[in-house]
């Protein structure tokens, strides 16, 4: 009841209901372990820079900023009307956003909202999904195609680079999803609808299966790679899978599954934890629908 309660007050003053978080020893044991973004929101991607992380809306585009001190936040900057889903920050203050089904890819100065920049990568057939960025470059896949979009982080003009090799494109599925660096230079990056994961060079845009030693990636989504540790989320199997990266292949080293995931997509890290958005695929949206994040130790 007091739960209920807790929930309606909220709604009524137009904050974020958060939930306090047990002890740790990166400094974040008072930031709360699981906040509210805005009712309809409809979430996606998250980025962290400093101790705010932003969040994409599926809805609209527009761009939530949330302090994981506090789980407070505001509207950053509205949407084109088309989609918000991974995105990435960088040293510059910049969010980097793959568009969906816009095709496009938007760049933002987190400080002030503003649209720095924009990238219309295809207008048929399109569903740019993730992000990662490189040293020289921001790297973006694109669900419907095979082939990644290259934008130099010097916002220069961007560059298709076509896909070969192991990775087969299955039309109107969800294929190429989650993005990430590999080892050697390489990037890494997860199809959905098969449970692959593929190493992909980006000179030649050659793609190679990695062996997963027995394991599919059902449903994966959003990667994050610290070191030779790789996790993947796994969406509707509400889910987190870490996986241990070697020149053969990747192991799996352990998963972590809590109470309070309602399809997660993504997932960053702060400290000791990961952060997570339900993006509850299973529920219909409606303005009023709520969505939450979670904070979860690393499994």
């Amino acid at each position: 009841m007091y739960r209920r309660f807790g929930v309606l007050l909220a709604a009524v003053l137009g904050v974020s209901l958060a939930t306090a978080a047990p002890a740790t020893a990166d400094g974040s044991r008072h930031f709360p372990a699981e906040f509210s973004l805005p009712s309809g929101w409809q979430p996606e991607g998250i980025a962290i820079g400093g101790t705010t992380a932003y969040f994409g809306s599926r809805a609209d585009g527009s761009i939530y900023a949330a302090d994981l001190r506090t789980g407070t936040g505001k509207v950053l900057a509205k949407g084109p009307g088309t989609p918000s889903l991974g995105m990435k920050t960088d040293a510059r203050k910049r969010l980097w956003v793959a568009g969906g089904t816009g095709g496009d890819a938007r760049v933002y100065d987190t400080r002030t909202g503003a649209l720095l920049a924009r990238y219309q990568f295809a207008t048929e057939d399109t569903f740019v999904n993730d992000v990662v960025l490189t040293e020289r470059s921001a790297w973006f896949t694109d669900s419907r195609k095979a082939v990644l979009y290259e934008v130099p982080l010097s916002l220069k003009p961007h560059r298709t680079l076509v896909l070969t090799g192991d990775l087969v494109i299955t039309p109107g599925a969800v294929n190429l999803n989650g993005i990430e660096t590999g080892l050697h230079g390489d990037l890494i990056a997860v199809q959905s609808n098969t449970g692959q994961l593929f190493r992909i060079d980006p000179r030649t845009g050659e793609t190679r299966d990695i062996n997963l030693n027995g394991q599919t990636l059902t449903n994966g989504d959003g990667l994050l790679r610290e070191g030779r540790q790789l996790y993947v989320v796994q969406n509707r199997l509400n889910k987190v899978a870490r996986y241990t990266l070697s020149r053969d292949g990747a192991t799996l080293a352990a998963e972590r599954t809590d109470a309070r995931f309602d399809v997660p997509t993504t997932v960053a890290a702060f400290g000791k934890r990961l952060y997570l958005p339900n993006a509850r695929f299973n529920t219909t949206p409606t303005p009023e629908t709520t969505y939450t994040v979670v904070a979860v130790d690393r499994p």
